[in-house]
């Protein structure tokens, strides 16, 4: 008790003056020491180099996401050429023609503004939207180049069985093989001038080779490369392995009714050697290029 009458006793008592008070180190706004602070020039250095940081932080992210971006767009450029490239691939190797019923089975290029391939196959079932066509694996099929949603140029494919028409829905949503398409050059190889040729007129008939160009560019929108965005080209040499089947043999395979998707005449039973088969080599479809005499193209032409 005596102890605790002296502490606050001591405590009421008046400090001196200058002297400090130990229990209460920070002197009080009111009083007459002054009160250290930081400057109006240290704040806005600070402020300043804060800004600078955040600036050089947020510099580093945009950077990242664009390079992001290209590197996707990238990868899905590489990926639209390929399977652009090998759904034509798959397509021209399972051509096929019917002389009797020719009509189903034209052979179809066009190059320039609009280029156009158009053609008859018998088509694997992993082919692209194989699916809706249920067992329809005999169709035609249709490469165009079309105008996209912008200013770019798009790859489309359009299917239809060869004796039905094309339905709605696949007129107007066709299946987009590639992208901002800069070019698509089609080729056929030419027995009588041994030469690459952009026409075919010979539409009754397979070509032997059919060469084909794609080029891709980068999407027109984005300004990360200027005005010239980069190109991706690619070249692919396909030789159909079948030919025309002439309407003889076509006819003796049904066994005198029509076959291979139209209707062919029947044989003449008052003159069987009129169903023999003609040794005309012009109903025999075109020679084999890998035969001799066949005109295969040598490296480098």
């Amino acid at each position: 008790m005596n102890f605790s009458r002296r502490e606050s006793r001591a405590g009421n008592r008046a400090l001196p003056r200058g002297a400090r008070n130990v229990f209460c180190p920070r002197p009080s706004s009111l009083g007459s020491c002054p009160v250290r602070a930081f400057t109006l020039l240290e704040i806005m250095l600070a402020i300043a180099i804060f800004s600078l940081v955040m600036a050089a932080i947020y510099s580093s992210w945009m950077l990242i996401l664009r390079a992001t971006k290209v590197g996707q767009e990238a990868t899905a450029q590489v990926q639209r050429r390929r399977i652009a490239v090998r759904t034509i691939e798959n397509a021209l190797m399972c051509a096929q023609s019917f002389q009797a019923s020719i009509q189903y089975y034209t052979f179809i290029i066009q190059n320039g503004n609009e280029p156009l391939l158009s053609f008859a196959a018998r088509l694997p079932d992993d082919f692209p939207r194989n699916g809706e066509f249920g067992d329809f694996n005999l169709r035609r099929v249709t490469f165009t180049v079309e105008a996209g949603p912008g200013s770019e140029k798009d790859l489309v494919l359009r299917q239809n069985p060869i004796l039905m028409d094309m339905n709605q829905d696949e007129q107007e949503h066709p299946l987009v093989l590639a992208r901002d398409l800069r070019s698509f050059v089609i080729e056929c190889w030419d027995t009588n001038n041994l030469d690459w040729s952009d026409e075919w007129d010979n539409t009754n008939q397979l070509p032997a080779l059919v060469r084909f160009t794609l080029v891709l560019g980068g999407n027109k929108n984005d300004n990360s490369f200027g005005d010239a965005g980069p190109t991706l080209a690619v070249t692919r040499v396909v030789a159909i392995p079948s030919g025309t089947v002439p309407a003889v043999v076509q006819t003796r395979m049904a066994g005198g009714g029509g076959g291979g998707g139209g209707g062919g005449g029947g044989g003449n039973r008052n003159n069987p050697s009129q169903n023999q088969p003609n040794q005309n080599n012009n109903n025999r479809g075109p020679r084999s290029p890998f035969a001799p005499g066949g005109g295969f193209p040598r490296p480098g032409n």
